[in-house]
């Protein structure tokens, strides 16, 4: 019996050490320190935490799932490129899905219902002004997919969550240090307001404007990470 607790025991720390090195290199993506076409090796990152390499490999492996690193044969993980076609693809996917949505989700929702994802608002408000980048994308996340699962399509949500994977910003650090995530962030507050109106058209444009503001914010920070300066390694788990 106490063979068999010890081993479960091992095995726990080994799966919170795992995600939070995943969480850790998901921080350092968003921040730009891991370079989209760069490859890392496990044995590399992990010696910048001060742990062995399995936590690392297992760690990259849950982020290739997410379609944000790709395994390279014999070297490591390369981090995915997205290029400037890609992401219009992707916003116009996200266009074709969730504004005509949300304007049948304003017709068919409760007030309620619109309601309870209010603190989620409002949360990503104060990621953005806390600086908690993960904070925010976390947030933003379950508010969008939270408010589009009202359409009871899940084949939807599942959709629009791949999509934002794939498109997901990178060096939003640049972003946040200039103050223009808070803006993007109070958009959610005021699409509530217009659903709750019940205004389904100008629900759909204010929808329509999040994601081109959301593509223009990602192409001014794409153009600043162009420009060379000194690359950073991520720090370790915390």
């Amino acid at each position: 019996m106490g063979g068999h607790l010890k081993q479960h025991n091992l095995i726990t720390t080994q799966e919170r050490l795992r995600d939070q090195v995943a969480h850790a290199l998901r921080a350092a993506l968003i921040a730009g320190e891991l370079r989209p076409g760069q490859v890392y090796s496990a044995p590399a990152l992990a010696a910048d935490f001060g742990i062995s390499a399995t936590p690392v490999r297992e760690a990259m492996l849950d982020l290739a799932r997410e379609g944000l690193v790709e395994p390279v044969r014999n070297k490591g993980f390369r981090i995915t490129e997205v290029s400037e076609r890609d992401l219009d693809q992707y916003t116009a996917l996200r266009a074709l899905i969730e504004v005509p949505t949300i304007g049948a989700i304003t017709g068919s929702a409760t007030r309620h219902q619109l309601e309870e994802l209010r603190p989620v608002a409002e949360e990503i408000v104060t990621s953005a002004r806390d600086h908690d980048l993960i904070g925010y994308l976390d947030a933003d996340r379950r508010f969008h997919l939270s408010l589009l699962a009202l359409s009871g399509n899940d084949r939807l949500v599942e959709t629009v969550g791949d999509l934002r994977k794939r498109s997901r910003l990178y060096g939003l650090t640049a972003l946040d240090e200039r103050g223009m995530l808070v803006a993007s962030a109070q958009e959610h507050h005021e699409l509530l307001d217009l659903m709750l109106s019940g205004d389904s058209a100008a629900a759909e444009e204010c929808m329509a404007r999040h994601l081109g503001h959301v593509r223009s914010l990602w192409a001014q920070d794409r153009d600043r990470a162009l420009v060379p300066g000194p690359a950073r390694r991520p720090g370790p788990a915390r």
